[in-house]
């Protein structure tokens, strides 16, 4: 049986695939340990704070920071852990992190899409101004008392984020066959 992280990239036409750890309102995260086959508990969010949409990754990716590209599918409700969403990209926040008390600093970048048939986002290529200060602030605040300090460098549109996904496509292809 093949690993959530070794399912295809690309889904049919534009789309990519996603695969959720922690679904909308989820006030834990979760991520997918490849060693198990299973989503497991990493630790809980702040008090008060829950993912707004969909979390998870792109299968056979690997970014920067060495896990597989992060992934954020807006839809108005949550699906399940293990549930694989084609979506379409239509921007990138572009993040670096720090853990304390180390010094080197590395991006961890994530994707916003949605998904690639849906009757009420299929059709979004961009999020205003208000949407996206909110998701910078919960990306910095998810990340904090887990010893990381996150600082958000800009957005991105959708021609960067496809293509920030297939560079971390061609990462994987290249660590793969080493």
């Amino acid at each position: 049986m093949a690993s959530f992280i070794d399912l295809p990239l690309r889904s049919d036409g534009e789309g990519f695939n996603v695969v959720v750890e922690a679904p909308r309102g989820s006030t834990v995260k979760l991520k997918y340990e490849p060693e198990l086959d299973a989503f497991v508990f990493e630790r809980p969010l702040l008090l008060g704070v829950s993912y707004p949409y969909d979390w998870g990754f792109f299968p056979s990716t690997r970014a920067d920071d060495g896990d597989p590209l992060d992934a954020m599918v807006l839809f108005d409700a949550p699906t399940w852990p293990g549930v694989v969403i084609s979506a379409v990209p239509i921007g990138i926040v572009r993040l670096v992190q720090k853990e304390k008390p180390k010094t080197k600093v590395e991006r961890n970048d994530r994707v916003i899409a949605v998904p690639m048939r849906d009757q009420r986002y299929g059709h979004v290529r961009d999020l205003p101004r208000r949407v996206k200060r909110e998701l910078e602030e919960f990306f910095v605040t998810a990340a904090k008392m887990n010893d990381k300090a996150v600082t958000v460098e800009g957005w991105d549109g959708p021609k960067a984020a496809a293509k920030a996904i297939l560079s971390a496509g061609e990462a994987y292809v290249t660590r793969a066959s080493k």
